[in-house]
């Protein structure tokens, strides 16, 4: 079944999407009303580097924890708890404004009660849709929420002048209680208990040995940890790219950083539609390749109309990761664990890309834009050869069970 069949004639998946959907918008409104805000109120690089740094890479760390939360409660209710809680706290931000220190401390806990949202709803997916429908309707999910976040900017830049920052935090605020709503109305479902060894601290831990005693989950993790870690600095690069490199303007940098959204919004409909199935794994390795091989290619790029091709091409790729992705840990992973495995790879993710970030921007100073483009997809091609090999040696080892239930 495409997508769009998917999103009309299941209520309950329509539900999860409208509410992953809203409640991403709300993510991306937030943050760029705060990065105005913060910019505007100290002037100061380091101060909107912080607020990136709590908003995104620290409660990251957090994502074993966070996806074992997911496991042992209900998952309709712990996203419904965490929207109501980044409800309050985008509100009380908006209505206090508060110094820097005080108001980081509130956007890290903001971001953590996301983190927690992440790995329920990815989790909740298998559970509202049969087995064969988990390709479309995770790229259904990743198109609402890639859409959310482009949308988000657009949406910012258009409210920040009409009603000032703290009125586009509160709209945001509203978003997320909408979001809350839209989940009350899901079928209440049965927590997925499995055995407990007691308390949550241990059950993030059996989560991490499963992931460990997996060859397939090994495989995905550390593939997909490699391609970010050595593929997540092209945003930075693109700008020297752009400006330094092939001697353009502003304009050239926002056409470059916009082409791999629009390939991710078309991999995401490309996906989505009911097309005969590749292999789940053969999806992935696809996915490492052309993503990376986009990176390699644009450090060859003599011309903006030669780069802005190859990062549209390269968004692809990141939607089809993304997709095969989560439908493998949905198809290999039991119910009851599904939320630490989520937790702790996106945890992963994104530690993988701070260090992209920092690897990639010493390299930047020290050599230039073309440089780091090919370091960066030769490294993200040698991780996906790795992972190819290593996905091949776990499929012939283990069995994957995929329902179609």
């Amino acid at each position: 079944m495409g997508a769009v069949h998917l999103i009309r004639d299941n209520r309950p998946f329509r539900l999860l999407w409208s509410a992953r959907t809203v409640s991403f918008l709300g993510d991306s409104l937030t943050l760029v009303a705060l990065l105005l805000h913060v910019e505007q109120t100290t002037g100061r690089g380091l101060a909107v580097a912080l607020l990136l740094l709590v908003g995104d890479f620290a409660p990251a760390l957090l994502g074993p924890f966070t996806g074992a939360v997911a496991d042992r409660f209900d998952r309709r209710r712990v996203m419904i708890a965490c929207e109501l809680a980044q409800a309050a706290l985008v509100a009380l931000i908006a209505l206090w404004l508060p110094a820097l220190p005080l108001l980081l401390a509130l956007v890290a806990v903001r971001a953590v009660a996301a983190q927690v949202f992440q790995p329920a709803s990815r989790a909740l997916v298998p559970s509202l849709v049969r087995g064969r429908d988990l390709e479309g309707a995770n790229a259904a999910i990743g198109f609402g929420t890639n859409g959310g976040e482009a949308l988000g900017p657009l949406a910012a830049a258009a409210l920040v002048p009409l009603l000032g920052v703290r009125g586009v935090l509160l709209v945001d605020a509203a978003s997320f209680l909408v979001s809350a709503l839209l989940l009350t109305r899901l079928p209440r479902g049965r927590t997925e208990r499995g055995e407990r060894d007691g308390g949550l601290a241990r059950e993030t831990l059996a989560g991490l040995r499963h992931i460990a005693g997996s060859r397939l989950l090994r495989a995905v993790g550390l593939g997909f940890f490699g391609v970010v870690a050595f593929n997540g600095v092209d945003d930075v690069a693109l700008i020297f790219l752009a400006k330094d490199t092939l001697g353009s303007g502003d304009a050239a940098v926002g056409l470059l950083l916009a082409a791999v959204g629009l390939g991710l919004l078309a991999g995401y409909l490309l996906l989505a539609r009911p097309w005969p199935k590749l292999a789940t794994g053969t999806l992935l390795v696809a996915g490492f390749t052309v993503s990376s091989a986009g990176n390699l290619l644009t450090g060859l790029a003599w011309a903006v109309a030669a780069a802005f091709a190859v990062q549209l091409a390269r968004g692809l790729g990141l939607a089809a990761m993304d997709v095969a992705v989560g439908t493998l840990i949905q198809r290999a992973v039991p119910p009851e664990l599904l939320g630490r495995v989520f937790g702790a790879l996106y945890g992963a993710i994104g530690a993988a890309a701070a260090l992209s970030y920092v690897a990639g921007g010493a390299l930047l100073d020290l050599t230039g834009a073309p440089t780091v483009f090919l370091v960066a997809g030769a490294g993200g091609l040698l991780a996906t050869a790795c992972t190819a090999w290593a996905l091949r040696r776990a499929q012939a080892t283990e069995c994957a069970p995929a329902t179609d239930s």
